[in-house]
């Protein structure tokens, strides 16, 4: 029997006290390659939602000393800064002339229910090493899922496969009650197995409600059937791999228990060791369906309330609309160097019938947000990162929602894909493209005068030190300080050779040809000295030619792996 659909809400609601069991235990004192170490008991056992930013730990209480042997080093937030006079800026990507890039124009991609749609839903766009090209696999009409292909990135392609002949589908619903919602497509370089190099994690609702399912390809094309079902979940889950903890996590949808209806967007956590494993996640059925309560009921719970929107997050800008609080709709995460990178879908109305009733499609903006132990969220930009149009005809008019993978690295340059859509003159569903700096999610800016940087103690294993800078007609130098500040032999800002022009690879030299070597393994600090523009990022490596041994998200023609090693 189907249970009733308003238990099944309440289900997945957030009680207001902590969850119990959880699939995984993070191992007792575990540390992180950046020096972060997690308490006994992980993912942390969070309270209910209240409306009010995340709080971040390791931000109030850094480690003493930090490692930087993993990554290019960002300033997204004032983890790595003892002291500086120097000012944080946010920076947006900017579309690219060409979207949308992609957009719907078979008919497989046409229906009178949905309209046109050629456009990710989560889905994953990444560049494959093996066959050095770029690959997107997006949602078609009727609930299908596509692959396209490109060389640059940006001219896309339809191959003709087998699966439905002289198509590019990939995955079909086998009837109206069998069908994807999102899915989210992982390339696993790491995976030693070849017939599980792909992942799709797929919401949908077969055998109803909404589960999720995992199915896995050695090509992309041909997926396998499902490989591990979850217990119950709800439209628009999604997971990812966080690769400093060796772990998957699904990002699985969930509603505020204390919120009157409509029930309030939020996102629950769930992980494990595996792929499998973060689908494993089981919801008692029977209790389910004769509509238990959370909050009364003392079973077990898997999943742990993680995040949600929260009051700096914007409101619709119409007047008549912006009665309705911002939700988080979805949540895609990546690996970006040293960090995870969160791409907040904000929903901020107006509801589905009332979407329909003006012709106008909901407003969901990409945000975005930094997480340096994979639970908790430091989102100090709530400028739109990947915006929605003004022009009610534009292709991102509305409903904008990010790629599974999050950004591919291309001649240093971050290339972020999306979906939008527009209403008018009739639905359609495209997919654009947005371009970013290399790094360039923040930067320290120098004010009139020059400005200087102190980082907290730091140690490293490498001896070459490499900074993103746009010094423009000025210079960056930098120097080595002993923990107390001391300037160290050798290493003085006289002794160093100054940064010029625009570079987001450029090595630090002092004279004699001095390598970091002999301060390997000994705490230390870096200034920076900036006589003007912006600082984006610094790294420490083994590599002359500056691999910083981080993680590139959906990688690059550049790259041959999940990460940025020497070549």
């Amino acid at each position: 029997m189907r249970p009733p659909l308003i238990a099944i809400h309440r289900y997945l609601f957030f009680p207001s006290v902590c969850l119990a069991a959880l699939a995984t235990a993070a191992p007792a004192g575990e540390t992180l390659p950046g020096g972060i170490v997690l308490p006994d008991v992980w993912p942390p056992r969070t309270a209910q939602w209240t409306g009010e930013p995340m709080p971040v730990p390791y931000l109030e209480h850094p480690p003493e000393v930090i490692p930087v042997d993993v990554g290019r080093q960002l300033f997204v937030d004032d983890f790595l800064i003892e002291s500086t006079n120097m000012t944080r800026a946010f920076h947006q990507p900017q579309y690219h002339s060409a979207s949308p890039v992609l957009k719907p124009e078979t008919e497989w991609e046409h229906d009178e229910e949905d309209g046109g749609i050629a456009a990710p839903y989560s889905d994953g766009v990444w560049y494959d090493p093996q066959l050095k090209k770029f690959r997107m696999w997006y949602r078609a009409a009727e609930r299908r899922t596509c692959l396209a292909e490109s060389v640059d990135g940006i001219i896309w392609t339809r191959p003709e496969l087998d699966v439905v002949p002289g198509t590019n589908i990939v995955l079909t619903s086998e009837n109206r009650t069998s069908q994807r919602d999102s899915n989210t497509v992982w390339l696993d370089l790491n995976e030693t197995d070849p017939a599980a190099r792909y992942k799709l994690f797929e919401a949908r609702y077969a055998r109803s409600p909404f589960r999720m399912a995992l199915r896995t390809s050695a090509d992309g094309v041909h997926w396998s059937d499902e490989k591990a079902v979850s217990g119950l979940a709800w439209d628009r889950t999604t997971a990812f791999y966080n690769p400093f903890r060796q772990v998957w996590v699904a990002s699985v949808r969930g509603h505020d228990s204390q919120k009157p209806e409509p029930p309030h967007r939020l996102r629950n956590y769930f992980e494990g060791s595996t792929a499998a494993a973060a689908v494993s996640f089981k919801l008692p059925t029977d209790e389910v369906s004769r509509g238990l309560h959370p909050l009364v009921d003392s079973q077990p719970r898997d999943l742990q309330p993680w995040v949600g929107a929260d009051r700096l997050d914007p409101r619709h800008p119409d007047p008549k609309i912006s009665q309705e609080k911002p939700q988080l709709y979805n949540l895609d995460v990546f690996p970006y160097e040293s960090l995870l990178v969160g791409l907040f879908t904000i929903w901020q109305g107006p509801t589905n019938e009332v979407s329909k009733e003006l012709n106008i499609p909901k407003r969901n903006e990409v945000f975005v947000g930094y997480s340096r132990d994979g639970f908790h969220w430091h989102r100090p930009n709530r400028q739109p990162f990947l915006p929605v149009s003004d022009d009610p005809k534009a292709w991102n008019a509305g409903n904008v929602q990010s790629a599974g993978g999050g950004c591919t690295v291309v001649d240093d340059k971050l290339r972020f894909y999306c979906s939008g859509r527009t209403m008018q003159p009739k639905p359609v569903w495209s997919t654009g493209l947005a371009e970013l700096r290399r790094d360039g999610f923040a930067s320290m800016d120098a004010p009139a005068g020059g400005g200087t940087l102190t980082t907290r103690p730091l140690r490293f294993r490498g001896k070459h030190l490499f900074v993103n800078a746009s010094p423009g007609k000025g210079e960056l130098r930098a120097e080595l300080l002993a923990v107390d500040g001391k300037p160290l032999e050798g290493f003085g800002l006289s002794d160093c050779t100054p940064v010029t022009g625009d570079q987001v690879r450029a090595p630090i030299r002092w004279r004699g040809g001095r390598t970091l070597e002999s301060l390997a393994g000994r705490p230390v600090r870096i200034r920076f000295q900036l006589s003007q523009g912006p600082l984006w990022s610094f790294w420490i490596t083994d590599d002359e030619r500056g691999a910083s041994h981080g993680y590139v998200a959906a990688g690059g023609p550049e790259f041959t792996g999940s990460r940025d090693l020497p070549k």
